[in-house]
């Protein structure tokens, strides 16, 4: 056994346990997937738990488009998300809220009857309370309160991730969905920042190469993120695993556009990391980490009390 896999156990000798929190099939595998195969090859538990079926999600692989039914789509994409998943080596549960689609125009229309975006969060936050009393996880991972980008699922994935922590702690909510449980770390999924993005462009114009980059950096004047990362993963022996989760997902990613145009090697050596902002922790942790487990390997990690505030 690997020398790393004899201390990703817990006090009670169980192996840890990894839950992110997803808006749609394919969010698993832009987002994080190369920190979730690292975890899984060390002996972690990495559960995705993916709030909508993407229904309304359109076909962006223009390969397929005319060939995959609009109206196929939330069929296609259990699909993609297993093959996804067998790729990761996860376990996967759906939450079975249906996709609000992204409004586009100026004014935008108003959301869908019935979409995840406008459930009642408390309410929406009991079907992922009854997730995290079942795993147990000692992480957690979600995105920050504008979704990483503002699609109104991935700010609602938000909401309802905040939300379930919180209740799934305290005995007198949803009693009927088990034990209460508390998690010890929770973290922003934060890997797209113009720190990255820029290091990337840099090294491909260094070699000569078109950067796929240089209009958004143009035009992202500001690293909004940056000054908000606590956590960097070293996992870019993983990036291939990444790029063939999200290949699975074939309807929503063109094997040709520019999240495949920067060369595996000039990632590697540019940003070899994932980053995540630290929100909330039981245990005593010390900043910058480079492990979403720091904290919790020794007897009393859960002496201290630790808060990050935006």
């Amino acid at each position: 056994m690997p020398v790393e896999l004899l201390n990703r156990v817990d006090a009670d000798g169980a192996p840890f346990r990894l839950l992110h929190v997803h808006a749609h099939p394919d969010d698993e595998s832009s987002k994080g997937a190369a920190t979730t195969a690292k975890y899984v090859s060390e002996g972690v538990r990495v559960v995705v738990a993916t709030c909508t079926g993407g229904e309304r999600g359109s076909i962006l692989n223009p390969k397929l488009q005319g060939i995959v039914p609009e109206g196929e789509i939330a069929e296609v994409r259990r699909g993609e998300m297993a093959r996804a998943r067998e790729i990761l080596g996860i376990e996967q549960v759906w939450l079975g809220f249906v996709d609000s689609g992204f409004p586009e125009g100026d004014p935008p229309p108003p959301l869908p009857e019935g979409c995840f975006a406008l459930e009642d969060v408390d309410e929406a936050a009991g079907r992922l309370v009854k997730v995290i009393r079942d795993l147990r996880p000692h992480v957690v991972t979600t995105y920050d309160e504008r979704g990483g980008y503002p699609h109104p699922d991935h700010v609602m994935c938000h909401k309802i991730s905040m939300a379930a922590v919180d209740a799934a702690a305290d005995p007198d909510r949803w009693p009927e969905h088990g034990e209460p449980w508390v998690v010890k770390k929770v973290y922003y999924q934060m890997s797209f920042h113009r720190r990255r993005y820029a290091e990337l462009d840099r090294l491909m114009h260094e070699r000569g190469l078109p950067s796929p980059y240089a209009e958004r950096l143009r035009d992202w004047t500001e690293d909004e993120l940056g000054p908000r990362l606590t956590t960097f993963i070293p996992c870019a022996d993983y990036f291939e695993v990444r790029d063939a989760a999200l290949l699975a997902h074939a309807t929503q990613v063109d094997p040709d556009g520019s999240w495949f145009a920067v060369p595996l090697e000039i990632q590697q050596l540019g940003w070899p990391t994932e980053d995540y902002q630290l929100v909330r922790s039981t245990v005593d942790v010390h900043l910058p980490e480079t492990d979403l487990f720091a904290g919790l390997y020794g007897p009393g990690d859960d002496d201290g009390t630790w808060s990050y505030s935006i």
